[in-house]
């Protein structure tokens, strides 16, 4: 009796390391599949795949996104083209210095629990010009304040460092999100703790238009 427990405790440990496996292996894909499309598009080489209209007809019946974009609102960096993707493929949320707030922590969320999408990506940019006014300070009109507010912590983090200081403010306001959505309670920290899902951070090169991971 020991024995046959013993042995449905092995073939069950066996079973879920298989699913996980399988998981991790679904969630490198979704970030080859992007990395890919970004080759493509600075290569000159784009393929503009699944933006007829029969895709548009095909994804009527439901979505199967297999990324989360969390961009910034920055016209100069539309996920969709950048990383050669079409309709259905990305489920993109986009702000100002590609903050998240409640809004837009729902919307991952949403996508991540109900349409079980295996890869978020941070995607800030070079020259980010919300972070950019975070870098000078002062005082801004309206909401802007706000966003400035958020960015903050960014710059100050990095104000001794060597280098850029907007490059260098605007690639710790990337790590600072992906750890914000890491964790996020319950549903994104859960999923990540069970790894069906993952969370990365990259920046977008403005003058080659090329996707760099952000570690």
């Amino acid at each position: 009796m020991i024995k046959i427990k013993h042995s449905a405790i092995i073939i069950l440990l066996i079973i879920v390391q298989s699913v996980s496996a399988q998981q991790h292996e679904i969630n490198s894909e979704s970030l080859v599949k992007l990395l890919d499309g970004n080759l493509r598009f600075t290569s000159g080489s784009s393929i503009h795949g699944n933006q007829s209209l029969d895709r548009v007809k095909e994804v009527v019946k439901g979505q199967h996104p297999f990324a989360i974009i969390v961009g910034c609102s920055d016209s100069r960096v539309p996920p969709e083209v950048v990383f050669d993707q079409g309709v259905g493929d990305l489920f993109v949320i986009r702000t100002a210095g590609n903050l998240v707030d409640d809004i837009a922590m729902g919307s991952i969320e949403y996508a991540v629990e109900h349409l079980h999408v295996p890869l978020i990506m941070v995607l800030g940019h070079e020259k980010c010009g919300a972070v950019d006014a975070a870098l000078h300070g002062g005082e801004a009109p309206g909401q802007i304040q706000k966003l400035i507010d958020k960015i903050k912590p960014a710059v100050d983090a990095t104000a001794s460092l060597p280098g850029d200081k907007l490059d260098n403010a605007v690639i710790n306001n990337i790590k600072r999100i992906v750890d914000q959505l890491k964790h996020s309670k319950p549903i994104i920290e859960e999923f990540l703790h069970h790894k069906k899902i993952n969370i990365v951070g990259a920046r977008y090169d403005l003058d080659e238009g090329k996707v760099t991971l952000v570690d």
